[in-house]
Formats: structure tokens, C-alpha cells, sequence
């Protein structure tokens, strides 16, 4: 599982030029999943980004979770995460996992993240062609892969 995480000020993600979620100051999570990922792979994800200390505490420093300042979650499911680049100009997307494994993946990753952090989870639609607008606050963008626990 791969994602980024991004602290934002406020985000939201358009389907059909509607506004399907917004939020205000937390974190927009992109996530994708390739063939070999599990639920474990959620649930250690959502472990790690709802105590990743991200956000200012009196002094100015990143020290403080999003379960300590009481944010919010906006994920969108993005198979291009697992984009190969090395040969030609077009990425390839053979690792990503095929919609039949990543959507109930990306389903168990929300149930995660809200049982994880206790906070409001928003999301995308599964596949759907989506616009999602943000502002990052920092700006603070952090990459993490799953295979790369340790």
C-alpha cells in the first residue's frame, strides 16, 4: 500500500462538478494498492498516519497528532501511486491491484482509519473520474509505503 499524506488547511474532491466531501484543516490521504497488499496493510497504515506528528503544537513544532488537534480525513483511492517509469514515457500501471482486490482494500481502509484515529473519515468514490482541490498546509507532504515498514 503506498500513499500521500498531506496536511491541509481545507480539501475537497468534485465527481460530476458536484462536491461529493470536503473538510477543513487535516489530512488528504491519496492511497493505492497493489496485488500483494492486505488488510494488515491497512491497518498498520492507518495506525501510523493517525499518530504521525504532523501539526504545530504552542511552540510552533510539528509535535502533535491529528487525533490531538481533532482534524479530519479525506482519502481518495489512486492506483497511479504504483506507476513504473523506468522504460518509455508512458507509465505503466501493472502493479497496482486490480479493482476486484484494491476496492474492498480501499473500503477496509476507511473502517481503519476511523477506527484507528476515532475521527471523521470522508472519502472519494472508488474509481470515479474525480477533481480534488486542496491547500497544503506547510506545505507538509509525506510519502510512506507499507512494504517499507521498517
Amino acid at each position: 500500500m503506498r500513499v500521500v499524506v498531506q496536511k491541509v488547511s481545507e480539501a475537497s474532491v468534485k465527481i460530476g462538478g458536484q462536491v461529493h466531501a470536503s473538510i477543513g484543516p487535516g489530512l488528504l490521504i491519496f492511497a493505492g494498492w497493489e496485488e500483494s497488499d492486505t488488510p494488515e496493510d491497512n491497518t498498520w497504515m492507518a495506525q501510523k498516519i493517525s499518530r504521525m506528528r504532523l501539526f504545530e503544537d504552542h511552540e510552533g513544532v510539528m509535535n502533535r497528532s491529528i487525533m490531538e488537534v481533532g482534524g479530519h480525513f479525506l482519502v481518495i483511492s489512486q492506483f497511479t501511486l504504483h506507476a513504473a517509469t523506468k522504460k518509455g514515457n508512458r507509465p505503466s500501471y501493472f502493479r497496482a491491484a486490480h479493482p476486484r482486490v484494491s476496492k474492498p482494500l480501499y473500503e477496509d481502509f476507511l473502517d481503519q482509519l476511523w477506527n484507528a484515529s476515532d475521527l471523521p473519515v470522508k472519502s472519494g468514490e472508488f474509481g470515479a473520474d474525480m477533481k480534488v482541490a486542496l491547500i497544503n498546509d506547510g506545505p507538509v507532504t509525506i510519502t510512506m509505503d507499507s512494504k517499507n515498514k521498517e
